[in-house]
């Protein structure tokens, strides 16, 4: 089965992206032939720097191979090398209504967080369904909570082929990802960027130890168990402790006796082991930024060929061609 998806470079990358997408790429790419790329068109809505784009785009690629990305199985690629992935969302924008994009919710979020309400934030849905039809994917790796973003894909490309008489796409169905974890970030709230509550990936160890030691917690003695009911540090501590230590997080919680200090430096530690052969790879990668071109340019080169037959079907179906 052929699966596509991407990752936004508007930001560092941080722990919420490892266990929210990278992991399952990593896993994925076992038995499917996958396809993941870089969603620097997408992130042009939020970030307009372009010197903070470019080491966006390189420091995302460089993760994704420092994780385990193997470009002799996957095709890695980011999205503007792919023009036809521009192209292809005009001629999807000239079947899908402005109902259905006015529908969207992940819009009205962008708005309440504060996004200025460019054309192109609200147009999104388009490009991500270009970046989904283009390939013929047939799965796309979703938590239960995005099934919309899928939903409305399938709804441009059946309006598209109402329009112009005839089926030119593979309509893609949502690969469930029931292990996805919701990352609380250092405040509480769910992980993101746009909160600004995130732990870098591959940030400096200092930095790192003191962004862990900074997690928001409450004001329970040590001798007292500590809730664990909307508690980030414990939601963190599960999700980093190996198996064989996960009785004594219970224990620290619920029996008293371990401060919230002890906690904090134990995850530390966690953090270090799960991530520490990846970030040695990620700053091999970085001193040699050549060959994270090279991958990136056989990538695109790869998917090029791959749209190339899709793409003659949608010129010969619109009349372009």
């Amino acid at each position: 089965m052929r699966v596509l998806s991407g990752v936004q470079p508007s930001g560092i990358l941080h722990i919420g992206n490892y266990f929210g997408a990278i992991r399952q790429f990593v896993k994925l790419q076992a038995d499917h032939q996958c396809f993941y790329f870089l969603a620097d068109l997408h992130a042009l809505t939020t970030v307009h720097d372009p010197d903070r784009m470019r080491g966006l785009v390189r420091d995302l690629a460089t993760g994704f191979l420092a994780f385990g990305l193997d470009p002799d199985r996957s095709v890695v690629y980011r999205q503007s090398d792919v023009p036809e992935v521009s192209e292809l969302a005009w001629y999807l924008s000239t079947a899908t209504s402005m109902g259905l994009l006015q529908r969207c919710h992940s819009f009205k979020d962008k708005v309440a967080q504060g996004v200025v309400p460019s054309h192109g934030l609200f147009a999104y849905p388009v490009l991500m369904a270009a970046d989904i039809l283009i390939v013929d994917a047939d799965l796309v790796p979703v938590g239960r909570d995005q099934k919309q973003h899928l939903e409305v894909t399938r709804d441009i490309a059946t309006n598209f082929h109402t329009t112009y008489g005839q089926e030119v796409f593979t309509l893609p169905e949502p690969l469930i990802l029931d292990e996805v974890a919701v990352v609380p970030g250092v405040d509480g709230r769910k992980m993101s960027k746009s909160y600004g509550n995130t732990i870098d990936l591959f940030g400096p160890e200092k930095a790192t130890r003191k962004r862990i030691m900074s997690i928001v917690t409450d004001s329970t003695p040590v001798e007292e168990p500590k809730p664990t009911k909307d508690n980030a540090l414990y939601q963190l501590l599960r999700l980093f402790a190996p198996e064989p230590e996960r009785p004594w997080v219970e224990r620290a919680f619920r029996e008293g006796g371990t401060g919230y200090g002890e906690m904090k430096k134990k995850l530390v530690e966690y953090f270090l082991a799960t991530f520490g052969e990846a970030r040695q790879r990620f700053a091999e990668l970085s001193a040699d930024p050549g060959e994270v071109d090279r991958v990136l340019a056989r990538g695109a080169e790869r998917a090029r060929e791959t749209v190339a037959p899709l793409m003659d079907r949608v010129r010969l179906a619109v009349g372009i061609r």
